[in-house]
């Protein structure tokens, strides 16, 4: 098999790179705005959505979304070495939940007039959005959901809880999981629907981690009303529209390239070190190398996801076997760069002292709950048992 990139597309990845270089300043090389706080998130988040905006006139932020869709109908390759160039510069992430998953549920499961309303917005960079699944008791088994929603006229009255909502505190709507029918299976008494955030008897409760971040939040629902036109899917068959959801969420083929990046750049903490008559453990270097293979390994999972997209197939078991790998392989870099860095790998961003100015200390705090974020890593191995080996249930 043939890896390499034709002429159009290396040119295309400079281009890409330049245009980062010259319209993201190093103080805005963030990952998730990790740890700003204050007027520091505000002005991280004022600039990621408006280089979402410039990147949104460019045609790259949705570029290979069909071209009636607001999209620029590239081929996936591109928009792979797009989402790699962003991933591995250190460019803040945008729209990922809009385009990532919001955005191709809509083309598949939408009406018409859903389609016109919401997808053109993301393709614009006007809206963002959040992802209101998780609650207090479904994580994991997110079909135990119990944030309810009742038809009242021509509105659903919701009421409930939400956790773990990313990013809910800036997002502009909602892709919401409800319960409408509190008799059925649980399976099949779930709804998805969109919600307004700006509608009355919503309140945000952002949730700091213990890497003094804000982005996940629990979001209560009282009495929210909600149009019926904006459900999605059939009525009661949310379950398959939220399924078909998190494969888009978990075909994600960024984070193998910033996880490259970061690794390179321990390497080259190592050198220096070394250069300095500081030795590194023989075992650290090792387990340097095991992680720039992984990175590799990585990436192969991150094309195939794409192969199967230019085929117009949906990644189902392979997206989790990408998205397991990606979160392991965050974690153990995490704690080999803790490692290499000793005691100034403890000291956070902003001292002098820091080591890496502080990166590995963000990324070794927040990547701890990394295999629980998109559904855990046992979930995805029962995905990847029964759906790819074609295992029972045990």
């Amino acid at each position: 098999m043939d890896f390499r990139f034709t002429l159009e597309e290396d040119a295309f990845r400079t281009e890409v790179r330049q245009f980062i270089d010259s319209e993201v300043p190093p103080e805005h090389r963030t990952f998730d705005e990790l740890g700003a706080e204050g007027e520091d998130l505000e002005k991280a988040v004022t600039f990621r959505r408006q280089f979402a905006k410039r990147l949104a006139a460019k045609g790259w932020l949705v570029m290979a979304w069909p071209k009636e869709y607001g999209g620029g109908g590239a081929s996936y390759i591109e928009q792979l070495i797009f989402n790699e160039e962003m991933a591995y510069t250190g460019a803040p992430p945008v729209g990922t939940m809009g385009k990532g998953w919001v955005g191709p549920s809509i083309m598949v499961h939408g009406t018409e007039e859903q389609k016109k309303e919401h997808l053109p917005r993301i393709a614009n960079a006007d809206v963002e959005w959040s992802t209101g699944f998780s609650e207090p008791g479904a994580g994991s088994d997110l079909a135990s959901l119990q944030t309810r929603a009742v038809h009242d006229g021509g509105f659903f009255v919701v009421n409930g809880q939400k956790i773990w909502t990313s990013g809910a505190q800036g997002s502009d709507w909602c892709w919401l999981a409800v319960r409408t029918d509190a008799n059925a299976p649980k399976h099949k008494g779930i709804s998805i629907v969109m919600a307004d955030m700006k509608t009355p008897g919503i309140t945000i409760r952002p949730l700091i981690n213990m890497a003094n971040a804000a982005g996940f939040c629990e979001v209560f629902w009282d009495d929210v009303k909600i149009p019926m036109k904006n459900l999605v899917g059939p009525l009661n068959g949310g379950w398959y529209v939220t399924a078909a959801g998190l494969d888009f969420e978990r075909m994600a083929v960024a984070p193998a390239a910033g996880i490259k990046r970061l690794v390179e750049d321990l390497v080259l903490y190592a050198e220096e070190k070394e250069k300095a008559g500081q030795a590194v453990d023989m075992i650290i270097r090792h387990r340097l190398a095991e992680m720039m293979i992984e990175c590799e390994v990585a990436r192969m999972f991150a094309f195939r996801v794409c192969s199967m997209q230019m085929r117009g197939t949906i990644p189902n078991y392979e997206a989790s076997m990408g998205k397991l790998f990606n979160s392991e392989l965050q974690q153990r870099v995490g704690n080999v760069g803790m490692q290499l860095l000793g005691m100034t790998g403890q000291i956070h961003a902003g001292s002098r002292w820091a080591g890496l100015m502080g990166r590995i200390t963000q990324w070794y705090l927040s990547t701890v709950g990394i295999t629980l974020a998109s559904g855990t890593s046992e979930i995805q191995r029962n995905v990847i048992a029964q759906r790819g080996l074609g295992l029972p249930r045990g």
